[in-house]
């Protein structure tokens, strides 16, 4: 199989795949990190555990991935052939009457197979995901019962039990020298101590948990321990519920919002209708990501473009000239799309015009350029014949 790619595609792919993966991992944490620590901040405070967190986060990445993936794929193709022409090796492929158009051939492959790939992610991946983490938020945030414990106050966790600890870090969740006391509905006194212990939410459970260890439980008929014969046990770890919430509030259901939707249910629902939703949001969410999806095949030909240096010098007003193009254009795909949501502009005219004038001017920027560098190079070889 290998054999039939030819040598300088496998030779482009080669250098083309260290620079993206490097982007693309680069620019996943740097968009994660902000959220990382809003998200961190709200959990604390809720008393979630790491789990939680780490769930809510790999809900998020299919969102930041289709950020990430065209610009990776971008700055790769810039590096890749920005280093090929400082080191003459464009020269030498048009010496061999290579032109910059077939040189770009593989990278508007691999732009073809992202661009597929986006429509599995726009289109399936990042709307269940992104029901996923709303719904992981809200049980966070609402589920069991999350006290912000003092360090020495007491705390009734139900009608029966009281919670106290010596220490309480700020986050609430770590103690210090816990004790429980707990009456039983048999009239039976429980008191539970232990030296440490840790609050967190419990996804399974629905309901606050608190771990304890290497701690006492001691057990007594009446509730003040005359006449009557205490049991203690020593325990190394034990969880116990707090307090489960009486009626659980279920989260609602996917398809609220047309940013939850597949694309097969767009299409649904864009002939059969979705209760609150509009037509004109249903018909501007599905044209955007189909468009986000297509523009992707046509970066690397503008990415090709600027990144051959004039006399094998890259300008910086050309690499400021890409970034503001590309951007520019990601904006005006998320203007259009909410002009064409608000029936302010048809969708046409809002998504399609941005979409078809980006795509050929992709096209057009290759094409002029590799004219350029053809004359280029045509020149030099009859100055070389005249000599």
């Amino acid at each position: 199989m290998r054999s039939r790619l030819p040598t300088l595609d496998r030779y482009l792919l080669k250098q083309l795949i260290p620079p993206f993966a490097i982007a693309l991992t680069t620019m996943l944490i740097a968009l994660l990190l902000e959220r990382l620590l809003v998200l961190f901040n709200h959990l604390a405070s809720a008393g979630s555990s790491i789990a939680t967190l780490i769930t809510l986060l790999t809900d998020l990445l299919p969102h930041y991935m289709g950020l990430a993936l065209p610009a990776a794929l971008c700055i790769a193709v810039f590096l890749t052939i920005h280093r090929m022409s400082e080191h003459n090796e464009l020269d030498a492929l048009q010496a061999a009457h290579i032109s910059l158009l077939r040189i770009s051939v593989p990278y508007m492959k691999v732009g073809l197979l992202l661009g597929a790939l986006s429509v599995l992610l726009y289109g399936y991946i990042q709307p269940v995901a992104r029901y996923d983490y709303r719904e992981g938020f809200y049980f966070a945030r609402h589920t069991g019962w999350a006290p912000h414990l003092q360090s020495g106050m007491f705390a009734s966790t139900s009608k029966h039990t009281m919670l106290t600890a010596d220490y309480v870090d700020q986050g609430g969740s770590r103690l210090r020298r816990v004790f429980i006391r707990e009456i039983m509905d048999d009239g039976t006194l429980k008191i539970i101590t232990a030296p440490r212990g840790l609050l967190t939410i419990s996804e399974i459970h629905a309901a606050t948990e608190l771990d304890l260890w290497d701690g006492y439980i001691l057990k007594s008929k009446t509730p003040y321990l005359v006449g009557s014969t205490a049991t203690i046990t020593h325990f190394t770890h034990v969880a116990r519920v707090i307090e489960r919430a009486k009626k659980q509030n279920s989260f609602r259901g996917r398809g609220e919002d047309e940013r939850e939707l597949t694309l097969f249910e767009l299409i649904h629902a864009l002939h059969y209708g979705a209760p609150g939703i509009s037509h004109l949001d249903l018909r501007a969410e599905l044209d955007f990501r189909m468009a986000r999806a297509l523009a992707i095949p046509f970066i690397p030909l503008l990415t090709v473009a600027f990144a051959v240096g004039r006399k094998r010098r890259q300008s910086v007003l050309g690499q400021i000239a890409l970034a503001l193009i590309l951007v520019g254009f990601n904006e005006a795909q998320l203007f259009g799309h909410s002009l064409a949501a608000a029936g302010n502009l048809p969708v046409w005219l809002a998504i399609w015009v941005p979409e078809i004038i980006f795509c050929a001017f992709c096209v057009y920027a290759l094409l002029s350029r590799s004219q350029v560098l053809k004359g280029h190079g045509n020149a030099q070889a009859k100055a070389r014949r005249a000599a």
